[in-house]
């Protein structure tokens, strides 16, 4: 069986998705499984010229608005690019990005193409201040939900609690299936090591969406009270400079490192102790079950598919969305208490290494590869 993982993203862009299907592709290939990639490079801009029509809605009615302009010119670049570099056939064809979906099946229409929705896009742009919701580019974003259901063959998500969220845009959501993401576990272990000031981590882009500004109005709660701490802050983004600024007001610039981007955190993640970050929304969140196969204790918000990766109190905290005080005070709890913090993470690792290990993944996705195979 030939499979083709489509993807948006190059596979050495940062992202649970694109850093996850490589490793997912070198286990399928061990088992004598035929898979290749394919990814819209960066370079590739503007070059699209052909018409873009969709089944389910007119477009264009949206037309004249930025984000739905570099949508379609974008969906118009990977046309271009998938007819110039792709001329094999393929048994099945994964997609993991709407506009890869559509576009795979445009140009393969007797080919199976499965979708997995990873996230949603459009409320990204809403928390970052990008979009307004119900405006004209949250709807168009939305409407591409239901014109995937008409055209692909098969929709997956992440999350159940993401499957709830994509009911609202389809016409039969009992029909779309729910794999979590899959990690290496030869890439994320825990390590063995004895902090004499607890250690905090987090990892991520630097938007409004996650939470940050929550995370060091906490921070600066931990200082007051005299809890000593240290917050390392993996990522970049266009709010970087924005939340430096904010940590040297609350007089906490010195408990906190700006690493900035770093392709590999989770070389020296094990060494920390516990995984904090309060998104506001979160399709998943690939980073809590990366730092759960670490084995730190997780602190999260109950909010999108973290709810289904932390049992509060038994792997992790959970606190509610915008809640300085609550973030506080499980911080609080996990940095204060060792053994506490230790059977957080303990159990957060066996329950990662039971759902979101990278071989159960690969066997949940060949059994659908090969119902779409034996159907033909």
């Amino acid at each position: 069986m030939k499979i083709l993982q489509a993807l948006f993203f190059p596979p050495e862009q940062p992202g649970g998705v694109s850093s996850m299907i490589p490793f997912m592709q070198d286990r399928f290939n061990k088992r004598g499984w035929e898979m290749e990639l394919f990814s819209l490079p960066k370079r590739v801009r503007s070059k699209g010229t052909e018409p873009v029509s969709f089944t389910t809605f007119d477009w264009e009615a949206y037309a004249g608005h930025p984000v739905v302009d570099k949508y379609i010119q974008t969906y118009k670049d990977y046309v271009w690019w998938t007819k110039m570099r792709l001329q094999g056939k393929y048994d099945i064809i994964h997609a993991h990005h709407p506009i890869v979906g559509l576009v795979m099946k445009q140009l393969f229409p007797d080919t199976p193409v499965l979708m997995t929705v990873h996230s949603s896009y459009e409320r990204e742009l809403i928390l970052n201040g990008k979009i307004i919701a119900n405006g004209p580019e949250h709807n168009f974003l939305t409407s591409i939900y239901r014109e995937l259901e008409e055209r692909v063959d098969q929709l997956i998500t992440v999350s159940s609690s993401f499957k709830q969220y994509l009911s609202e845009y389809v016409q039969e959501p009992e029909k779309i299936g729910v794999i979590p993401n899959g990690f290496d576990e030869k890439r994320f272990r825990p390590v063995p090591h004895d902090n004499k000031v607890p250690q905090l981590i987090t990892v991520c882009r630097l938007v409004p969406a996650k939470g940050l500004d929550i995370l060091l109005l906490a921070c600066a709660e931990l200082k007051k009270k005299g809890n000593p701490f240290v917050l390392h802050l993996i990522g970049d983004g266009p709010i970087r400079q924005e939340l430096e600024q904010m940590a040297i007001e609350l007089n906490i610039y010195e408990e906190i490192i700006f690493y900035g981007y770093m392709l590999h955190p989770e070389d020296f993640m094990p060494f920390f102790d516990v995984f904090v970050l309060p998104s506001r929304a979160e399709a998943f969140g690939s980073v809590f079950a990366e730092a759960a196969l670490c084995g730190l204790a997780l602190v999260g918000t109950n909010v999108g598919g973290i709810p289904e990766q932390i049992s509060h109190g038994q792997n992790g905290l959970l606190v509610p969305v915008e809640d300085v005080q609550a973030l506080a005070s499980a911080l609080e709890k996990v940095i204060s208490d060792p053994i506490y913090r230790y059977n957080l993470g303990r159990v957060a690792w066996d329950k990662a290494q039971n759902a979101y290990s990278m071989s159960r993944v690969v066997q949940q996705l060949k059994n659908v590869y090969r119902s779409y195979r034996k159907s033909e």
